[in-house]
């Protein structure tokens, strides 16, 4: 293990073929390409996909360089006059822009985000969670898509909370827009050989349709709010009302847009692929599953779950930074260098693309006893990884994820108030993890709804 940044040898990824670079085998797992490269070549790569060169840091000082140290140099990769990647769904909103404009946006949204509102929040997360849990009273021992389930049940907790509105009668054509639309995302950033947008291909033309109804969708939600004149001191009412300090002008109809989006669609798919890759886990390791149902039963007695329970249901909050480490819903960040500098002794030109491994670092064998296997407990221990930056599902630095206390009440309470009622049990052989842009199971992932008996409140 390097004891400084300024150690690190460089290695350029083997198999490179004319034109090309390594495009064929990250196109068809990104992932797989990702965690195999590193785990033979090391923690500082360099690779092509197509004329488009990438470094991958898979080491903690090497993600402190590039998210603390040297936040300022290292960029969103967004180009208003051509947007690629995540930009062409979410535009410039908090995501995917910089510079003075992310700042300004960041001091609006931030403060819904707070800690201290979280309390009022876990309410409401705790009621759409009990709503949902009544849909599926008729469906108990049916084989069910646990990803598409907890999609939904995001996607919900986001819009009431969030939005005060009920996107239920939507849902179905939300989660296949951004299906639809974020694996384009994700196939413009990563196939650089892509054909544009104004080309009149089928796929294109499906793109447009979806972001057609979610532009509807979004513009329909703030026109509403303006006419009913409303106030629910939600997201929606700071955006509405944010001025800036300078100017004193609020935000155009295309940052709502944009920042609405942004919100709706990283606020809930995030959490969702976190907490449908909880449910795997958990079904596939019994012991901790066994003490999960233990500790929810003891604390919780039939009773719905609130944010002071999750003081005292400590194992059901490692279950879920244990899944966080092993599944982290980002497993990439990606950054462009805007100027030339060294990172870890190494010379990076200006216009580079870089990736901190997310998913490497939570799995680094230097800073994690036994980092593959899933140990709850290693929270609850005292084990801490050896480095700050070995653990960030939600970011690091000044970018870090401004839903972080949002994601850390809503997965643990969502997860307590489940399985006091279910214990969703695998009904497939293999699960694959499929990046796309989040870490998702690829094609879902199948259980077996099976009741619990909740015990009743003496």
């Amino acid at each position: 293990m390097p004891d400084s940044p300024h150690s690190f040898g460089l290695v350029d990824v083997p198999g490179a073929v004319p034109l090309l670079g390594h495009l064929r085998a990250f196109r068809q797992h990104p992932l797989k390409s990702l965690s195999a490269w590193w785990r033979q070549h090391g923690d500082a790569l360099r690779f092509r996909l197509g004329p488009k060169t990438f470094y991958l840091f898979s080491h903690p000082d090497l993600a402190e360089e590039i998210l603390v140290k040297q936040s300022d140099r290292f960029v969103k990769v967004y180009n208003p006059q051509k947007p690629h990647g995540l930009a062409l769904v979410l535009g410039n909103g908090l995501v995917t822009s910089s510079g003075e404009l992310w700042k300004r946006h960041r001091r609006i949204i931030q403060p819904i985000f707070h800690r201290s509102r979280m309390a009022a929040m876990a309410d409401r997360m705790a009621q759409v969670g009990e709503q949902r849990l009544a849909m599926w009273k008729d469906r108990e021992g049916d084989t069910i898509d646990i990803a598409a389930e907890m999609m939904q049940l995001a996607l919900e907790v986001i819009s009431q909370t969030m939005f005060t509105t009920s996107m239920a009668q939507h849902t179905d054509r939300i989660s296949h827009a951004l299906q639809v639309s974020i694996k384009y995302a994700f196939d413009s950033f990563s196939n650089p050989l892509s054909l544009p947008l104004w080309v009149p291909t089928a796929r294109n033309r499906e793109f447009r349709s979806v972001m057609q109804f979610m532009d509807g969708l979004m513009y329909g939600l703030l026109a509403e709010r303006r006419q009913s004149g409303a106030h629910h001191d939600d997201l929606l009412d700071l955006l509405l009302h944010a001025r800036d300090e300078e100017t004193g002008e609020g935000l155009s109809d295309q940052e709502l847009r944009d920042e609405t989006l942004t919100i709706f669609a990283a606020g809930h798919e995030t959490t969702a692929n976190a907490l449908a890759w909880t449910w795997y886990l958990l079904a596939t390791h019994h012991e901790a599953k066994a003490r999960f149902h233990e500790e929810v039963d003891r604390v919780l007695q039939g009773r719905t779950p609130t944010a002071e329970d999750l003081e005292h249901l400590p194992y059901t909050r490692a279950i879920f930074e244990e899944s966080l480490r092993l599944y982290p819903p980002v497993p990439a960040v990606h950054r462009k260098a805007a100027t030339n500098t060294i990172v870890g002794g190494l010379s990076l030109p200006e216009g580079v693309f870089v990736l901190v491994g997310t998913y490497n670092l939570h799995r680094h064998q230097d800073f994690w006893t036994d980092p593959d296997h899933f140990r709850p407990e290693r929270w609850l221990d005292g084990e801490r990884p050896r480095s700050r930056y070995a653990y960030m599902p939600f970011g690091a630095g000044p970018r870090t994820c401004v839903g972080l206390h949002f994601a850390s009440v809503e997965g643990p309470l969502l997860l307590a108030l489940i399985g006091e009622r279910y214990d969703p049990q695998l009904a497939q052989d293999h699960v694959e993890p499929y990046l796309m842009v989040t870490l998702r199971p690829k094609g879902g992932i199948k259980m077996r709804l099976q009741p619990r008996r909740v015990p009743v409140v003496v």
